[in-house]
Protein backbone atom coordinates (compact mmCIF):
# COMPACT_ATOMS: atom_id res chain seq x y z
CA UNK A 1 0.00 0.00 0.00
CA UNK A 2 1.38 3.59 -1.23
CA UNK A 3 2.06 5.74 1.50
CA UNK A 4 -0.07 8.91 1.83
CA UNK A 5 1.68 12.37 1.15
CA UNK A 6 0.53 15.07 3.56
CA UNK A 7 -1.83 17.15 1.20
CA UNK A 8 -3.72 13.95 0.11
CA UNK A 9 -4.71 13.03 3.59
CA UNK A 10 -5.44 16.50 4.73
CA UNK A 11 -7.81 16.56 1.26
CA UNK A 12 -9.08 12.87 2.29
CA UNK A 13 -9.67 14.03 6.22
CA UNK A 14 -11.20 17.39 4.77
CA UNK A 15 -12.91 17.05 1.45
CA UNK A 16 -14.28 20.60 0.97
CA UNK A 17 -10.90 22.59 2.09
CA UNK A 18 -9.97 23.92 -1.32
CA UNK A 19 -13.42 25.04 -2.48
CA UNK A 20 -14.02 26.34 0.83
CA UNK A 21 -10.75 28.26 0.34
CA UNK A 22 -11.81 29.56 -2.89
CA UNK A 23 -15.34 30.60 -1.89
CA UNK A 24 -13.46 32.86 1.02
CA UNK A 25 -11.57 34.15 -1.45
CA UNK A 26 -14.30 34.68 -3.89
CA UNK A 27 -16.24 36.81 -1.53
CA UNK A 28 -13.82 38.84 -0.35
CA UNK A 29 -12.91 39.55 -3.66
CA UNK A 30 -16.52 40.30 -4.84
CA UNK A 31 -16.90 42.46 -1.53
CA UNK A 32 -14.15 44.79 -2.26
CA UNK A 33 -15.53 44.91 -5.63
CA UNK A 34 -18.78 45.74 -4.65
CA UNK A 35 -16.94 48.63 -1.66
CA UNK A 36 -14.79 49.86 -3.94
CA UNK A 37 -16.62 51.81 -7.23
CA UNK A 38 -14.87 51.20 -10.13
CA UNK A 39 -16.60 53.60 -11.69
CA UNK A 40 -14.68 56.10 -9.64
CA UNK A 41 -11.46 57.36 -10.62
CA UNK A 42 -8.21 55.96 -8.51
CA UNK A 43 -9.34 52.56 -7.43
CA UNK A 44 -8.35 50.24 -10.07
CA UNK A 45 -6.33 50.71 -13.18
CA UNK A 46 -7.52 51.15 -16.79
CA UNK A 47 -8.03 48.59 -19.16
CA UNK A 48 -4.18 48.20 -20.72
CA UNK A 49 -6.09 47.34 -23.94
CA UNK A 50 -8.27 49.91 -24.17
CA UNK A 51 -5.59 52.40 -23.00
CA UNK A 52 -3.33 51.61 -25.99
CA UNK A 53 -5.42 50.86 -28.76
CA UNK A 54 -8.99 52.82 -27.80
CA UNK A 55 -11.11 49.76 -28.57
CA UNK A 56 -12.99 47.41 -25.89
CA UNK A 57 -11.42 44.13 -24.95
CA UNK A 58 -14.21 41.00 -24.23
CA UNK A 59 -14.06 42.04 -19.96
CA UNK A 60 -13.89 45.64 -20.14
CA UNK A 61 -16.75 46.78 -17.86
CA UNK A 62 -16.41 43.34 -16.02
CA UNK A 63 -15.45 44.92 -12.74
CA UNK A 64 -18.88 47.80 -13.17
CA UNK A 65 -20.46 44.91 -13.80
CA UNK A 66 -20.01 42.91 -11.11
CA UNK A 67 -19.67 45.85 -8.96
CA UNK A 68 -23.58 46.60 -10.17
CA UNK A 69 -25.02 42.66 -9.81
CA UNK A 70 -23.41 43.09 -6.02
CA UNK A 71 -25.72 46.01 -5.77
CA UNK A 72 -28.77 44.09 -7.53
CA UNK A 73 -28.50 46.25 -10.05
CA UNK A 74 -28.81 43.77 -13.29
CA UNK A 75 -29.69 46.12 -15.92
CA UNK A 76 -26.78 48.41 -15.58
CA UNK A 77 -24.71 45.22 -15.22
CA UNK A 78 -25.98 43.76 -18.02
CA UNK A 79 -25.34 46.96 -19.91
CA UNK A 80 -22.04 46.85 -19.11
CA UNK A 81 -20.86 43.37 -19.91
CA UNK A 82 -23.14 41.19 -20.96
CA UNK A 83 -21.23 38.38 -21.42
CA UNK A 84 -19.86 38.53 -18.31
CA UNK A 85 -23.35 37.97 -16.65
CA UNK A 86 -24.73 35.65 -18.70
CA UNK A 87 -21.98 33.63 -19.96
CA UNK A 88 -18.84 33.79 -17.50
CA UNK A 89 -20.11 33.99 -14.12
CA UNK A 90 -22.86 31.36 -14.78
CA UNK A 91 -20.24 29.30 -16.01
CA UNK A 92 -17.54 29.89 -13.04
CA UNK A 93 -20.67 28.86 -10.48
CA UNK A 94 -21.36 25.70 -12.39
CA UNK A 95 -18.15 24.64 -12.44
CA UNK A 96 -17.38 25.57 -9.11
CA UNK A 97 -20.31 23.56 -7.40
CA UNK A 98 -19.49 20.68 -9.72
CA UNK A 99 -16.42 20.65 -8.31
CA UNK A 100 -17.51 21.53 -4.82
CA UNK A 101 -19.94 18.22 -5.01
CA UNK A 102 -17.21 16.02 -6.61
CA UNK A 103 -14.88 16.94 -3.30
CA UNK A 104 -17.50 16.17 -0.92
CA UNK A 105 -18.95 13.09 -2.47
CA UNK A 106 -14.92 11.68 -2.93
CA UNK A 107 -15.20 11.56 -6.40
CA UNK A 108 -12.15 11.69 -8.48
CA UNK A 109 -11.89 15.20 -9.88
CA UNK A 110 -12.42 14.57 -13.65
CA UNK A 111 -9.07 15.53 -16.27
CA UNK A 112 -11.46 16.50 -18.35
CA UNK A 113 -14.36 18.27 -17.37
CA UNK A 114 -15.56 19.60 -21.00
CA UNK A 115 -15.20 18.21 -24.24
CA UNK A 116 -12.51 19.81 -26.17
CA UNK A 117 -15.30 21.73 -28.48
CA UNK A 118 -16.71 23.63 -25.67
CA UNK A 119 -13.35 25.24 -25.31
CA UNK A 120 -13.24 25.72 -29.11
CA UNK A 121 -16.80 27.14 -29.22
CA UNK A 122 -16.23 29.52 -25.86
CA UNK A 123 -12.95 30.94 -27.77
CA UNK A 124 -14.43 31.48 -30.85
CA UNK A 125 -17.62 33.12 -29.24
CA UNK A 126 -15.34 35.01 -27.03
CA UNK A 127 -13.51 36.51 -30.04
CA UNK A 128 -16.59 37.38 -31.64
CA UNK A 129 -17.90 39.22 -28.89
CA UNK A 130 -14.83 40.82 -29.03
CA UNK A 131 -15.22 42.07 -32.64
CA UNK A 132 -18.26 42.75 -32.24
CA UNK A 133 -18.54 44.74 -29.68
CA UNK A 134 -16.46 47.48 -31.23
CA UNK A 135 -18.05 48.01 -34.42
CA UNK A 136 -20.50 51.57 -34.17
CA UNK A 137 -23.69 49.64 -34.96
CA UNK A 138 -23.48 47.32 -32.20
CA UNK A 139 -22.49 49.94 -29.60
CA UNK A 140 -24.94 48.32 -27.52
CA UNK A 141 -22.70 45.56 -26.32
CA UNK A 142 -20.12 48.06 -25.33
CA UNK A 143 -19.82 49.17 -21.84
CA UNK A 144 -22.58 51.65 -21.67
CA UNK A 145 -23.54 51.47 -25.16
CA UNK A 146 -20.67 54.10 -25.86
CA UNK A 147 -18.85 52.71 -29.14
CA UNK A 148 -14.70 53.23 -28.52
CA UNK A 149 -14.43 56.00 -31.06
CA UNK A 150 -17.01 58.28 -28.17
CA UNK A 151 -14.32 57.55 -25.38
CA UNK A 152 -13.00 60.87 -24.16
CA UNK A 153 -10.07 60.46 -22.60
CA UNK A 154 -9.33 62.79 -19.49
Amino acid sequence: MPTLTFPTRLRQRFPLLEPAGVLVFTVGLVTYIGVKDPNEAGHYPTCPFLMFTGFYCPGCGSLRAIHALVHFDIGTALSLNILTVCVMIPMAVFHYVRWATERYLGRSIRKRMVPASFIWALLVGLLAFWFLRNLEPLAFLAPYGVAPGDLKWR
